[in-house]
């Protein structure tokens, strides 16, 4: 991990559930940083998921849990690595109790994006992007 390093906590309303989502879209589960409230899932050296129980959120803030399905508070896009790899990644989650295509595909030629959701509502823009056609849109 360096010394830059993103950690998103999303709050769960079912750890095991979740956790089985995000290892079914590529994330790795650190079981160092695991356990009955929280699960740490590392969708890169540098990006952690952080899945944690209602309970165990709360006592991070004392605002109330926002619902997701019913109000967005963010939008997460995950870099992919060609338009394949974003077809496939939201197959894997809609296959894991997640949502696919919230929205239109957005295909630019040059960008290609699709949306899934999690089972908790937290929506995910996978995109892939080719540099070297991003001056001809």
């Amino acid at each position: 991990m360096s010394a830059k390093s993103i950690f998103i906590n999303l709050p769960v309303r079912d750890l095991a559930k979740s956790t089985a989502f995000y290892e079914a879209i590529g994330c790795t589960k650190n079981e160092m940083f695991s356990g009955e409230t929280a699960s740490s899932m590392m969708w890169s050296e540098n990006i952690v998921f952080m899945l944690l129980t209602h309970d165990f959120y709360s006592t991070f803030t004392s605002l109330p849990i926002a619902d997701a399905n019913a109000a967005s508070g963010m939008l997460l896009a995950l870099s992919q690595e060609s338009r394949e790899a974003v077809d496939a990644i939201v197959a894997k989650a809609a296959a894991a109790g997640g949502k696919a295509d919230l929205r239109a595909t957005q295909d630019l030629g040059f960008m290609y994006g699709r949306t899934f959701a999690d089972p908790d509502g937290n929506v995910f823009e996978p995109v892939w992007m080719n540099p070297a056609g991003m001056g001809e849109g």
